[in-house]
């Protein structure tokens, strides 16, 4: 392939540099991955400076129908975001030697090729030797004083530049770009008025067994002695964080992330929380009150007996008791409780996303981090964009395809006044 203004040269050294990522360890195993790899390397490579769209990637790489909306569909983003993470991985470990460099800028599906920097090890200059010479006049005597204050003031200069240079960066660290929707500002208000950066609580099970030989989630009646395994925690819960660190960032506020078991009850009563994750994985929540309305607890009988469900305790008419994700594997659909109300402490907030499973957590997250979705909650919470949202217990129907929540759906609403 031969590109203009690219010699053939370069475009097979590119080409190269993306089966290599292709064949290493990291991306060999995801063939969704390196399909759209190649696809976006093709489209940097054949067409330099066109941008890539979201529709065009979900129809020609993930073959989604011609009706692809992807306000209801995140395939491409959640696809192009752990690739994205899988170059940045690579790179720091693997390919840090690599010649070409790859990758994709956030807020775009472009793919970048980078020709990786030569460091040229700048030689020390050897050591002066002291010579001893007879005096001929002052000029000779002002000639090292000369030298030294040259060096100095070379060195001075090289000083300041690096500190306006890092200056600069960190001013553009800092620095507000783009503001935040008006909306998401009003739905996370109770979570940024406050300087103190709020506690994102995330789950993490607890777990039996070995995962090379078969585990469990740990029963303490028939696991009784044997040793818990607790830092497991599903692919939504990450991917969640991930959106609520996205999110935060727009706010121009800061996040600290914590695991659920680790969580104590001072840490709960002087701390905004973010609760990622239902109580039968974010175990935190079984001791900190939280929902009234929308609570998890298993079914005790009938033929799904012992499943996880979300009981309504105040069905509205036409509103189910439970909530059940569907029975059969793959899972289709799945319900998830996005609940905010007064913490421990009343002057703190606490937040639930939690799903029935890993995909529900990841519908709730991003439910409350898309402006027209929040659109919806802070209107039903008789909310409006310029005062906080009203406290809240909702349950959101979730439908999946593919292991990615496509479509989420305010289902039933509890106001509290």
């Amino acid at each position: 392939m031969s590109v203009t203004g690219v010699s053939g040269t370069e475009t097979e050294a590119r080409l190269r540099q993306v089966e290599r990522l292709i064949s290493s360890d990291l991306l060999h195993g995801s063939e969704s991955l390196c399909k759209l790899l190649r696809y976006l390397a093709e489209q940097a490579i054949g067409h330099p400076g066109a941008g890539v769209k979201e529709y065009q990637i979900a129809t020609e790489v993930f073959k989604r129908p011609s009706n692809f909306d992807p306000r209801m569909d995140s395939t491409v983003r959640v696809q192009t975001g752990r690739l994205r993470s899988k170059l940045a991985e690579y790179y720091a470990h693997a390919g840090e030697e690599d010649q070409w460099v790859i990758d994709i800028p956030k807020g775009s599906y472009a793919l970048t090729f980078h020709p990786r920097p030569v460091v040229v090890a700048i030689a020390e200059p050897p050591a002066a030797t002291l010579v001893a010479e007879p005096v001929h006049g002052k000029a000779r005597d002002a000639k090292p004083w000369i030298v030294a204050v040259a060096i100095l003031s070379c060195l001075l200069a090289v000083c300041l530049l690096a500190v306006i240079v890092l200056s600069n960066r960190a001013a553009v660290r800092i620095t507000p770009s783009t503001p935040a929707p008006p909306d998401l500002a009003a739905f996370w208000s109770r979570f940024i008025e406050n300087p103190e950066e709020p506690l994102v609580v995330y789950s993490n099970a607890e777990f039996a067994g070995r995962p090379e030989t078969g585990m469990h989630y740990f029963n303490p009646q028939t696991d009784k002695g044997l040793p818990i395994m607790d830092h497991y925690t599903g692919v939504g819960e990450v991917l969640a964080i991930h959106e609520l660190d996205r999110v935060f960032a727009l706010l121009h506020h800061g996040l600290l992330v914590k695991r659920g078991r680790l969580l104590s009850m001072d840490d709960a009563k002087n701390n905004d929380l973010i609760f990622v994750g239902s109580p039968s994985e974010n175990l935190s929540l079984r001791e900190i009150p939280t929902t009234q309305d929308f609570v998890f607890k298993r079914l005790e009988q009938g033929p799904r007996k012992g499943d996880l469900a979300i009981f309504n305790s105040r069905p509205a008419a036409g509103e189910p008791g439970y909530f059940l994700s569907s029975a059969q594997l793959p899972l289709t659909e799945d319900y998830a409780v996005v609940g905010l109300m007064p913490g421990l402490n009343p002057a703190r907030w606490a937040l639930v996303l939690a799903g029935l499973t890993t995909f529900g957590t990841h519908a709730a997250v991003e439910f409350v981090c898309r402006s027209n979705t929040v659109q919806e909650l802070l209107k039903r919470t008789k909310g409006v964009s310029t005062t906080a949202v009203m406290p809240f217990e909702a349950v959101l129907h979730v439908k999946i395809s593919g292991g990615v929540p496509v479509h989420s759906e305010l289902v039933a609403l509890r106001v509290r006044r």
